[in-house]
C-alpha cells in the first residue's frame, strides 16, 4: 500500500484516534524505558506521530524539542493545534530527508504499514538519523512477511522483516539492541530498543 493511501484512511480515523490516545497509556510504559537511556533535554523524532497526545507530551515533559512526522494530514493538523510549540511535518518517512540527528527517535505503530521491500531501508534510514549516544525505540511484528487486516471498518496493510532480521539490521547498523519485548503477547508485537554504539 502506498503512503498516500495510508494517510488517507489516518484523515478518516484522525478525530476518533485523538479522541481516544490523547489521555491513554499504551505506549507510554515502552517509551519511558527508551527514555531511560537518554539524557532529558534533547531532540526527538516522532516517525507516524498520528496527532501527537500522550507520547509528545511525555516527551515535552522531559524538556525535548519534538519533530514529527505522519502521512496523515489531518493528524498533522491535529498534532500542530495540540503542541504548537513543536514542529510536524506531513511527508513518507521512506522518502524524508533531513540533515539534523536526534537524541531520540520512535516509531510506534507505524512503520508496520510500509511494504515490505521498505522495512529495510526505513530502518535503516531511522538508525542514520540517531545522534550519537541516540536511542532508537520502534515497533515491528514479530514474523517475516505481509498481510493485510479489517481495523475500523477499513482494510489496512502490514509487513515485517521479523524479529531476526530487524536485530540483525540494528546489529549491521552499528547500534546495540538495550531492550526487546513482545509488549502485547500473545499478539504478535514487538518493541525494541537500540543505542548507537
Amino acid at each position: 500500500m502506498n503512503p498516500e493511501d495510508i494517510g488517507h484512511k489516518y484523515d478518516r480515523l484522525a478525530g476518533w484516534w485523538q479522541a481516544r490516545h490523547r489521555d491513554s497509556d499504551y505506549g507510554v510504559a515502552q517509551l519511558l524505558r527508551a527514555l531511560a537511556f537518554c539524557r532529558d533535554g534533547g531532540s526527538a523524532l516522532d516517525v507516524g506521530c498520528g496527532a501527537g497526545g500522550r507520547l509528545v507530551g511525555l516527551l515535552q515533559q522531559r524538556g525535548f524539542g519534538v519533530t514529527g512526522i505522519d502521512v496523515s494530514a489531518e493528524m498533522v493538523r491535529l498534532a500542530r493545534l495540540e503542541h504548537p510549540q513543536h514542529d510536524f511535518v506531513q511527508h513518507d518517512i521512506g522518502t524524508w530527508e533531513s540533515e539534523r540527528r536526534f537524541d531520540l527517535v520512535f516509531a510506534w505503530d507505524s512503520i508496520f504499514h510500509l511494504p515490505l521491500a521498505m522495512q529495510q531501508p526505513v530502518v535503516s534510514k531511522l538508525c542514520g538519523l540517531l545522534a550519537p549516544q541516540g536511542v532508537l525505540m520502534y515497533t515491528f511484528g514479530d514474523a517475516h512477511g505481509e498481510h493485510t487486516d479489517v481495523w475500523r471498518g477499513d482494510t489496512f496493510h502490514y509487513s515485517s522483516i521479523g524479529i531476526d532480521g530487524n536485530l540483525r539490521l540494528l546489529l549491521d547498523s552499528g547500534l546495540k539492541v538495550v531492550h526487546l519485548e513482545m509488549d502485547q503477547f500473545p499478539q504478535n508485537h514487538v518493541c525494541v530498543i537500540a543505542t548507537r554504539l
